[in-house]
């Protein structure tokens, strides 16, 4: 069963803001509340916006499941890989060295009062990003799965 049209067009419209906002909480997750969970929960929710929005089976047809399995398992590859790059390197696991070393995500933290630099968590935000793909893609597959039995006989 679809909603109104109204309502369907309401989703549409709120849902590039809902992704963005789940993509700020990524990205701000080291200086902030807020991370790679709660982006990508927030992120599954404007996913579960939509497919409350339009009929099961529409939005079934237009989110293949094999791209969110892909998904969920990039996140969790990156993940490992920002933890064994150090490893490659001679470090630690999960050793942050990319802080303080003036390359991506690496500006040296300031004496003082930090105003909130975003790049100076080293791979915390890389962290940050694989953890949202991870959630993003797996909430979103809970979604799909709960909705799937709506409306089987025998519930």
């Amino acid at each position: 069963m679809q909603m109104s049209k109204i309502v369907r067009l309401s989703a549409d419209i709120m849902y590039p803001f809902v992704v963005i906002f789940g993509l700020y909480v990524i990205m701000h997750g080291h200086i902030t509340p807020g991370g790679g969970f709660q982006g990508g929960a927030v992120v599954a929710t404007g996913a579960a916006l939509v497919i409350v929005a339009h009929a099961f089976h529409d939005v079934k047809a237009m989110i293949p499941k094999i791209l969110l399995y892909l998904q969920e398992s990039g996140g969790l590859l990156l993940f490992i890989g920002a933890g064994l790059a150090g490893m490659l390197l001679g470090f630690p696991f999960f050793f942050n060295w990319l802080a303080n070393s003036g390359s991506l995500f690496g500006m040296p933290v300031p004496i003082g009062p930090n105003p909130g630099e975003l790049n100076t968590a080293g791979f915390l935000p890389l962290m940050n990003i694989a953890v949202g793909i991870e959630v993003w893609g797996g909430l979103t597959l809970v979604i799909l799965y709960m909705l799937s039995g709506v409306g089987k006989e025998g519930y």
